[in-house]
């Protein structure tokens, strides 16, 4: 489906379609159904946010950094691929500032860009959790007996035991 409407979003909004806006938005939404997942910790204390501020995980030659979409909750695909581009461009080239990495509520980090097929995110305190993504590849099953090729995709989501506990 990306493929097929690449082109026109390029012409209508002037960047790319990504994989990672639908995912963005997704998540945001499920945060905002969901506010125990999109709290932060502090102390002994759940703040529940009524915004999002989701970290993105982004390589550079450097290490990972998590730089901040703000307010994502409130952004459509075309200012989320633009956005994404720009903290993109701006980590590799070492450009981010504190701020740019300060008060996410929830992260998802995308090993599958790496060819990861499976992993564990590690949570960014005080966030209270983190979606990690993995790459989508053939894989032999058994189904039935026989031996058949699908393409699983596996996201896993972490949360906090501490956050579990204080609203368990």
């Amino acid at each position: 489906m990306r493929t097929r409407y690449q082109k026109d979003f390029m012409k209508k909004h002037g960047t790319k379609l990504g994989l990672m806006s639908p995912f963005v938005r997704a998540a945001a939404y499920a945060l905002q159904e969901t506010p125990v997942v999109n709290a932060v910790i502090d102390e002994n204390e759940i703040i529940y946010r009524h915004f999002v501020d989701m970290s993105i995980a982004v390589a550079t030659p450097k290490g990972l950094v998590v730089p901040v979409l703000r307010n994502v909750e409130s952004m459509n695909y075309a200012q989320i691929e633009k956005e994404l581009a720009a903290l993109g461009e701006k980590a590799r080239d070492n450009k981010l500032a504190v701020e740019d990495m300060e008060g996410g509520t929830f992260t998802i980090s995308n090993g599958g860009v790496f060819g990861s097929v499976f992993g564990t995110p590690i949570i960014n305190p005080p966030q209270s959790a983190i979606l990690g993504m993995h790459g989508i590849f053939d894989r032999p099953v058994a189904i039935n007996g026989k031996v058949s090729i699908i393409l699983p995709f596996l996201d896993l989501l972490i949360i906090s035991s501490q956050v579990y506990e204080m609203v368990s």
